[in-house]
């Protein structure tokens, strides 16, 4: 099993109050990097922080990672856009950060990502029957709002916040197809234009990929939330009919804003949720994702799904093993964070 991780910047994600991807905007432009040498080595290299929300949340790489060293599976890593350097080996699609989808022109060299991505994944070796691709990019759903309405795509979105802040969201698209002089449903046929207008590179990328791979008879997985959820609608825009399956957590499946069955029936696409009973820990890393923080994100869902059954509570310890790693602790009982939440709402 290969999991592949598109990781790439946007400036939509420095939009204030759409991501917790960071403690900070000067530390979000880090979190990409960070996450894939957390996935690849089990910790930052060159990357000079930890993605931390600021209530402490760790990013999904960690649960990724430590689900990789209970399982293990190999990782490619995509470079599609990063703004900072990462040591992590990656195959470099040669794209641009992205820009805020509040301009004209949010990715430019969309079309030359896809064919890159696309060409990459044809060519993956033969015994390479089966895919995981998954993504980082802080800013993600509300790009993929971006394109699911240019599309024309009723789809919702989640958040990695608590509150799932969908005005805003709602509000920064409407201000890009303004910019782009688009109406929604303008790009219903024609996904490519939808991302160069009102998405991010890591978009591209991943359905480049998987046309490529699907294209050769591999049997694809998205694994990730609604960001993906979106790049599926564009692969059926562009006209890919093959098999296609998503695999999320049960944090996405219970965010208010998200009808998974909705989009999986329109889009033709596989659904699969996985809960990994994180109430059944006090640690801070677990019991911030139970309180609705980042929920999805670095194929935390789809590598999830790999554990087989009888072996989730193993991923748990290890995610407190990675989490002390990291530098991620902490002694608060689960109690004592629902407090301090109830205090703070």
């Amino acid at each position: 099993m290969r999991v592949i991780l598109a990781a790439g910047t946007t400036e939509t994600g420095l939009v204030d109050g759409i991501s917790a991807a960071g403690a900070a905007p000067e530390v979000m432009v880090h979190t990409p990097a960070a996450d894939a040498e957390i996935l690849v080595y089990g910790e930052p290299a060159i990357a000079p922080v930890t993605p931390v929300s600021p209530t402490g949340c760790p990013t999904p790489a960690a649960i990724t990672r430590a689900v990789r060293e209970v399982v293990g599976f190999d990782v490619t890593v995509l470079a599609a856009g990063l703004a900072k350097p990462t040591t992590a080996p990656t195959v470099d699609l040669e794209a641009a950060p992205g820009a805020d989808i509040r301009e004209p022109v949010a990715v430019p060299d969309a079309e030359s990502i896809f064919e890159r991505a696309r060409e990459y994944g044809a060519s993956l070796p033969e015994d390479e029957d089966e895919l995981l691709i998954g993504e980082t990019i802080p800013g993600g759903t509300t790009t993929a709002l971006g394109v699911a309405t240019a599309l024309g795509e009723p789809i919702g979105v989640s958040s990695s916040l608590p509150a799932n802040p969908l005005e805003r969201k709602r509000a920064v698209v409407e201000r890009g197809l303004q910019a782009s002089d688009l109406e929604p449903e303008d790009c219903a046929g024609t996904p490519l234009e939808a991302i160069r207008t009102m998405g991010d590179p890591v978009q591209a990328a991943v359905a480049g990929v998987a046309a490529g791979a699907l294209g050769r008879g591999t049997q694809v997985t998205l694994a990730g939330g609604t960001q993906l959820v979106a790049v599926a609608a564009v692969l059926r825009h562009a006209g890919v009919s093959g098999r296609l399956r998503l695999t999320t957590t049960s944090f996405v499946a219970a965010d208010e804003g998200v009808d998974l069955e909705a989009v999986g029936d329109r889009l033709d696409l596989e659904i699969e949720v996985t809960d990994p009973a994180f109430e059944r820990s006090d640690h801070v890393s677990m019991a911030r994702y139970c309180a609705g923080e980042a929920k999805e994100g670095v194929g935390m869902g789809g590598a999830l799904s790999l554990v087989p059954d009888g072996r989730m509570g193993d991923v748990r310890e290890r995610i407190e093993t990675v989490c002390a790693r990291l530098g991620v602790d902490d002694d608060r009982t689960r109690t004592e964070l629902e407090t301090e939440d109830s205090r703070g709402s």
